[in-house]
């Protein structure tokens, strides 16, 4: 049985922790590590595209990380309950041509009882940014 500590339920220590994992794999920008945190069968909603099931995410990802280059993230812990979160983030990133961007958003996270997350919602915005106004170096 494939398991991702900590585990629900969560308490403030460990959903801080859960939530600075997490965005220490995306910054591994490794689609093979970062889809082992997701249930096989998990649901996701990213801007607006559906994605459902671990083969899907790892997709995903290849294709995101193939065009938002040198990405860099910081998330921040908004809320939790039981085995919910409510997370904010921001990252940055340029295209092929240069440009760069910061991107905000917030996701909602649900955790199966192996602390793998089966649903994950996300809501981002994108921002046009000159390089030297970056944050996240």
């Amino acid at each position: 049985m494939e398991q991702r500590p900590p585990f629900p339920p969560f308490t403030l220590e460990t959903a801080l922790e859960k939530v600075q994992k997490a965005e220490d794999a995306w910054n591994s920008r490794d689609p093979e590590k970062v889809c082992l945190a997701y249930t096989v069968d998990t649901e996701w909603r990213n801007r607006t595209e559906f994605i459902n099931g671990r083969e899907e995410v790892k997709a995903f990802l290849r294709r995101k990380w193939a065009t938002e280059l040198d990405y860099r993230l910081k998330k921040e812990l908004w809320g939790f309950r039981e085995n919910r979160m409510a997370v904010r983030f921001e990252y940055e990133w340029h295209d092929q041509a240069g440009q760069w961007y910061r991107s905000y958003g917030n996701e909602m996270w649900e955790f199966d009882e192996h602390g793998l997350m089966r649903r994950r919602f996300a809501s981002i915005n994108d921002l046009p940014i000159a390089e030297k106004d970056r944050k996240l170096v």
